[in-house]
């Protein structure tokens, strides 16, 4: 018998010895089965908890350094701020909506390094980066080395909705804010006098050290940036937003002013896509730290590749990173993060953050120590 035949004539068989055991199906319908079997569509989910989490900086924030009014001040902003956004999310609007709404009115306050309170760089200068990413799309828009755009989160989403591009920085970028009727101001505008003096500081810090004797095998030089003396207020200043809208689409932004005294156009993680700003449909991460160590270790995309591919809790993820990895890479700093489920993660392995949440119920969260320090 021909071997083709025998074979069909063994299929039949099979068939028929099957058939009375209820067993006999078509392929396509065996792997529907299949399919249903293994699948929790049956199971009841929860509806996802749309709301916004935000983050004003993150550094040496010391009690004791931060009077009654400064904090009250900063705890008004950050309120507002998570006003703005929930707003936006409470009428149906979209989470780029609601990022972009917070985010500015963090850059519109003094009290945060990003807009208004940008510090200084060596020169005297202030620079501004942004980034925002749609997480539906995977779309980005960035922003870097601006000097007189007055919300910078505002010129990257026009780079991310008006352009093909991802990233535009110093004159042309401007350029192209200019096109956009992107609200533009003099320099003077970022003047505060809160900034220029941390700057001063700064300086007389660097002038000292490069008097002082080197340490051995240290060479002797200026680094590419100083930060402000240990026991000042400074914090690593960054502010940032993420947020789940209510039809379940998460974005993320962050903005920042840089570090004070940077040097030869040094640009941070704020506005690197996947370092310190990312989202995708089910995570979104904006950061605050030193920059050098989020770009190094793709923090942002870090957390978002471990809820993906190894569908880790995104508490558990931010953890992992935050204070394992950079942790033990020296990398100081958090992030605030958010799952498609509304879960969110602020965690940070510095002495503060300033931070905040606002859920469906409508009540604003901020905090900004540990929380049992509260």
């Amino acid at each position: 018998m021909p071997v083709p035949l025998r074979r069909a004539l063994s299929a039949a068989a099979l068939t028929a010895l099957l058939l009375p055991l209820g067993c006999s199906t078509s392929l396509s319908t065996r792997r529907e089965d299949e399919k249903r079997m293994s699948s929790n569509d049956d199971v009841p989910k929860p509806a996802p908890r749309w709301g916004i989490v935000i983050h004003g900086g993150a550094g040496v924030i010391k009690r004791e350094a931060l009077s009654a009014e400064r904090e009250a001040a900063v705890r008004a902003v950050l309120t507002e701020a998570l006003q703005a956004g929930h707003s936006v999310l409470a009428k149906g609007g979209s989470s780029l909506d609601a990022v972009t709404a917070a985010i500015r009115v963090m850059e519109d306050s003094p009290l945060f390094n990003a807009g208004k309170g940008a510090v200084f760089t060596h020169d005297g200068k202030n620079e501004l980066d942004a980034a925002i990413m749609n997480g539906r799309t995977r779309e980005a828009g960035a922003v870097a080395g601006l000097r007189h755009v007055k919300n910078p989160i505002t010129l990257a989403r026009a780079v991310m909705e008006k352009s093909p591009h991802v990233m535009m920085i110093g004159e042309g970028a401007e350029e192209f804010a200019k096109q956009q009727g992107v609200e533009l101001v003099p320099e003077s505008y970022f003047y505060t006098e809160e900034r220029w003096e941390s700057l001063q500081r700064a300086l007389e810090a660097e002038k000292k050290q490069q008097q002082a004797p080197p340490e051995q095998g240290q060479p002797r030089g200026p680094s590419t940036f100083y930060e402000t003396p240990a026991g000042s207020d400074h914090k690593f200043g960054t502010v940032g937003a993420v947020a789940l809208d209510q039809a379940g689409n998460l974005a993320a932004g962050t903005s920042t002013g840089g570090m004070t005294n940077k040097r030869f156009g040094r640009v941070g993680d704020a506005p690197i896509i996947g370092a310190g700003t990312y989202a995708d449909p089910r995570c979104a991460v904006s950061a605050t730290g030193h920059g050098e160590y989020f770009i190094r270790y793709g923090v942002a995309r870090d957390i978002c590749a471990r809820v993906e591919y190894q569908e880790l809790p995104v508490l558990e993820a931010a953890n992992q990173v935050v204070l394992d990895v950079l942790v033990k890479a020296g990398g100081e700093g958090g992030v605030i993060a958010m799952d498609s489920q509304g879960n969110i993660a602020t965690p940070f392995n510095s002495a503060g953050m300033y931070r905040g949440y606002m859920g469906p119920e409508g009540t604003p969260s901020v905090a900004i120590f540990k929380d049992k320090e509260e």
